[in-house]
């Protein structure tokens, strides 16, 4: 290359500019190459999920040990709990990341009937329990479960399923088969969801039901006239509620005291400020000490931001963003439509769940109390979205050409951990090849009376 910008005869800073524009091709190049592997996305996922959650784990035990102590608790009480979610929730992944599609369609129905059961529970008075006027969970075990956690993932494999049933039968040129029975089920979700007061989650329904219909291919016609009636009813909820109304007067008027009405946004804000470029610290936030609500849950991105300032805020978005992007590229390379729409649907979930989090956080979106994924305290969501993530990872799988580069690595981690330990019966790459050049050896013939072998 430099031997030819040399016969051009150019000047010498064009010569430079030409090289250095060559060298950025190149590099382009290389990730566009790395990008292209048919495995990309199955690590993208599987890194970017890692990631997250170790630094959940640390934010929980920096936000939760001050309310902790506050309630006379173990500085470590919230962090035991986010610790076990995560020891049972990884195998969890582990093992959704290692099953067929066709396990999960097995439990669509069974996952939708739990989530409708688990929902109408917390409504019986006695049995759900109530927070701040909301009734979310219900106490199993003596842990709270959230149920509308469930719902979203359920809504995604049940809805995934119907619809590539129905397309498999050749029923979706007819735009009633994609609605019905879709949008009375998911109705029922977000009537069941609403009912215990809680508009953000009944918002990640709602987003998961149209990315259903927007990969399915609904008419723009149909897919807007759902979008205008969403709308609607989103409108008609706010309304109906006058703390709901008053967060969003608040939020088209941000006015009043750091103390007063509008504090947790205030607050929130005066947090994300104070980190600067690269933060005050781990440990070290102020807001946590009572000035921010709910720093361990829908607010930890505020913390987030004062600990570990702008550097760290954009890291964990981009974190999302590449989850974003490595679940669209999924959801487009895989031959199977129950997988591309299930792939779809909990990449919407998430990352639009994200999505409003932070926005809420930083002011530029209302305030609607969704926990930040894989980050946020709280046991249901943390469980739910590690299930989710598995079954991205166990789509890409079934990318092109990644069953062969599965095949060509060989075994993974446990079996070759077993293998040295003697306990694997799975054969490594070099036992199966020492087995078949034995096969592949000729016999020798028995060597009788008066008989002498040939030699080899």
């Amino acid at each position: 290359m430099h031997q030819d910008l040399a016969e051009l005869d150019l000047p010498d800073q064009d010569a430079v500019r030409l090289a250095s524009l060559g060298g950025v091709r190149d590099r382009i190049g290389v990730w566009r190459a790395l990008l292209d592997r048919p495995l990309t996305s199955y690590y993208l996922v599987l890194g970017i999920t890692v990631l997250l959650l170790g630094l959940g784990l640390v934010m929980v035990q920096s936000t939760a040990s001050v309310a902790d102590l506050a309630a006379g608790l173990s500085p470590y009480s919230d962090f035991k709990k986010q610790l076990l979610g995560a020891a049972v929730g990884v195998p969890l992944m582990w093992a959704a990341a290692r099953s067929s599609p066709r396990l999960f369609r097995a439990f669509a129905y069974p996952l939708l009937a739990v989530s409708v059961v688990g929902l109408s529970l917390t409504l019986i008075h006695g049995v759900g329990v109530t927070q701040n006027g909301a009734s979310r969970w219900i106490e199993l075990g003596g842990q709270q479960v959230q149920p509308s956690e469930i719902a979203k993932l359920a809504l995604a494999v049940w809805g995934a399923d119907l619809l590539a049933r129905k397309e498999k039968l050749g029923q979706m040129a007819d735009w009633r088969h994609m609605l019905v029975p879709l949008m009375p089920g998911a109705g029922v979700l977000c009537l069941l969801v609403m009912s215990g007061d809680d508009l953000g989650s009944t918002m990640i329904l709602l987003v998961i039901f149209l990315a259903l219909l927007w990969v399915i291919g609904a008419p723009g016609r149909v897919f807007s006239g759902v979008l205008i009636l969403m709308t609607l009813a989103m409108v008609l909820m706010i309304v109906s509620a006058k703390y709901r109304f008053q967060r969003l007067v608040g939020y088209l008027e941000p006015q009043g005291s750091a103390t007063g009405a509008n504090m947790q946004s205030i607050q929130g804000k005066y947090a994300v400020g104070s980190g600067g470029w690269f933060g005050v610290g781990l440990g070290a936030s102020r807001g946590k000490w009572g000035w921010v609500p709910e720093s361990t849950t829908d607010f930890i991105f505020a913390i987030i931001g004062e600990e570990l300032g702008l550097v760290g805020t954009l890291c964990v978005t981009f974190l999302y963003g590449g989850l974003a992007f490595a679940g669209l590229r999924i959801a487009r390379r895989v031959p199977d439509m129950f997988c591309r729409l299930a792939a779809a649907a909990i990449t919407a979930w998430i990352v639009v769940q994200a999505a409003i989090n932070i926005g809420a956080v930083i002011g530029v979106l209302p305030i609607t109390g969704v926990p930040l994924p894989l980050v946020s305290a709280g046991l249901s969501s943390l469980l739910v979205t590690l299930i989710g993530l598995g079954m991205l990872m166990s789509f890409a799988r079934m990318e092109p050409g990644a069953r062969e580069a599965l095949a060509a690595r060989g075994p993974g981690w446990p079996l070759r951990v077993l293998s040295w330990l003697g306990l694997s019966k799975r054969e490594t790459p070099h036992e199966g090849t020492a087995r078949r050049r034995r096969l592949r050896r000729p016999h020798r013939a028995s060597a009788g009376p008066g008989r002498r072998l040939a030699p080899d």
